[in-house]
C-alpha cells in the first residue's frame, strides 16, 4: 500500500517509471542482494543478541579477530570537500556505465546525497598529486534495540556509491571500517551487488539473512544478477 501511495505521487509530478527496493519478496521483483554485515563493536553485538561467539571462541579472541587499526592505510585517502565535488561526480559517472542498471545522476543530485553531514553522510576521496582517483561513501542509520538494560540504539553503516579506479575496492572499504569505528559505529552493512564480492569475505564480513529486492515501475527489464 506505500509503495502503491508513493507510486501515485509521483504520478502526479509527471513521473511515471522508478526503481523501488523493499525486503518484502513481491511479484516483479528484477534482482535480490543478500545483506553483508561486518562487526565492530563485539562486545554491544553480543549483549544485544545480534552476533553469538563461535565454538572455542573466547570474547577476547573475537574482538582480536576484528580488531581494525586505528589509522587509515590508503595513501592521500580524506574527507570528500566541496570542492571535490565535480570530480568524484565524474569518476561515479564513468564508473556506473559497467553496471547493466544503475541511476543517472545529475551533479546537484549526486551533491545531495553525498555531500558530508555529520551521522548522516561520509564520503571520501583518495587525492594523488593534486588528482582525485577514487570516491567511496557509506551513511548512516540507527535502529532501536528494545527491551536492553543497557543499550538503546544501534548505530549501523551501510556502503553507499563508490568509483574504485585506481585503488583496490577492499583497501577502500577497509578504510571506510577504521573512519566508521571512530564514529561509534556498531556494524557496518554491505550488498551482495557491484564489485562488492572483491571483499566481503577478505575483510570478514559475514552473509546475513536478509535481502533486498529491487523492483521497476512501469518499465520492463530482464532478470539482473547482483553483480550486475
Amino acid at each position: 500500500m506505500l509503495i502503491a501511495e508513493l507510486y501515485r505521487r509521483v504520478n502526479l509530478s509527471g513521473i511515471f517509471q522508478g526503481v523501488n527496493t523493499a525486503g518484502a519478496l513481491l511479484p516483479g521483483a528484477v534482482s535480490k542482494c543478500l545483506y553483508w554485515h561486518r562487526s565492530i563493536n563485539i562486545e554491544k553485538l553480543l549483549s544485544v543478541g545480534f552476533s553469538q561467539l563461535g565454538r572455542r571462541m573466547t570474547l577476547e579472541m573475537m574482538k582480536k579477530m576484528y580488531e581494525l587499526p586505528e589509522t587509515t592505510h590508503v595513501r592521500g585517502f580524506r574527507d570528500m570537500r566541496e570542492s571535490d565535488i565535480p570530480k568524484a561526480f565524474t569518476l561515479l559517472t564513468q564508473y556506473l556505465k559497467r553496471f547493466d542498471l544503475s541511476p543517472v545522476l545529475t551533479q546537484e543530485e549526486f551533491q545531495y546525497l553525498c555531500q558530508n553531514r555529520s551521522n548522516i553522510v561520509s564520503s571520501f576521496v583518495v587525492e594523488e598529486n593534486g588528482e582525485i582517483t577514487d570516491f567511496i561513501s557509506y551513511y548512516h542509520l540507527s535502529t532501536t534495540i528494545l527491551n536492553h538494560p543497557q543499550f538503546k540504539t544501534m548505530n549501523i553503516c551501510y556502503l553507499y556509491y563508490y568509483a574504485a579506479t585506481c585503488t583496490s575496492l577492499s583497501d577502500l572499504v577497509n578504510d571506510c571500517l577504521v573512519q566508521a569505528y571512530k564514529s561509534d559505529c556498531d556494524v557496518f552493512n554491505a550488498l551482495h551487488v557491484m564489485e562488492n564480492e572483491k571483499f566481503l569475505r577478505k575483510l570478514k564480513f559475514g552473509a546475513g539473512d536478509g535481502n533486498l529486492h529491487y523492483y521497476i515501475y512501469n518499465w520492463q527489464c530482464p532478470r539482473i544478477n547482483p553483480e550486475k
